[in-house]
């Protein structure tokens, strides 16, 4: 065994998956509509709302987004490596697009309207003030965004 311990590897070395997320349909524009209708508040009270009738008729919908963004050309999902974030497509996780580890300076999330509902938000990778990548439809961004910029101190 080369590793003093089991599934560490520094980067140097060869690169290591640390985390493998998949957008939500909070990525799809059809998706943050659906979104949008849910998060209606009104209502009596707060469990009888106009927005959990909206969720409730928009699960075909809900259904037929996510079984599309499933699709064997359409689908992506973002990994974080020991040396890179990396946007994969399709089902031999083609690399899209990536960025090194030190080619950002700092991670914000963006709500779009309808991801709040989602709990998801868009990641923006930014170097020097301009965009660099963009992750879409994250599921609870804080927490990638926490582990990105956890790998980006320990390695960089």
């Amino acid at each position: 065994m080369n590793q003093p311990i089991a599934g560490v590897m520094p980067p140097e070395i060869s690169e290591v998956t640390c985390k493998v997320v998949w957008p939500t349909i909070g990525a799809t524009r059809l998706g943050r509509l659906v979104g949008q209708l849910c998060d209606v508040r009104i209502g009596v009270g707060e469990f009888f709302t106009l927005g959990k009738l909206f969720a409730l008729a928009t699960i075909p919908v809900s259904l037929l987004v996510f079984a599309w963004q499933l699709m064997p050309f359409v689908c992506r999902r973002y990994a974080i490596t020991n040396r890179r974030v990396i946007v994969h497509k399709g089902l031999k996780a083609i690399e899209e697009r990536w960025i090194a580890l030190d080619g950002f300076d700092s991670i914000e999330v963006e709500t779009l309207p309808g991801q709040q509902w989602m709990h998801a938000g868009e990641l923006v990778f930014k170097r020097s003030g301009a965009e660099a990548l963009r992750l879409p439809g994250v599921s609870r961004p804080e927490v990638l965004r926490d582990t990105c910029l956890t790998v980006q101190n320990v390695l960089g």
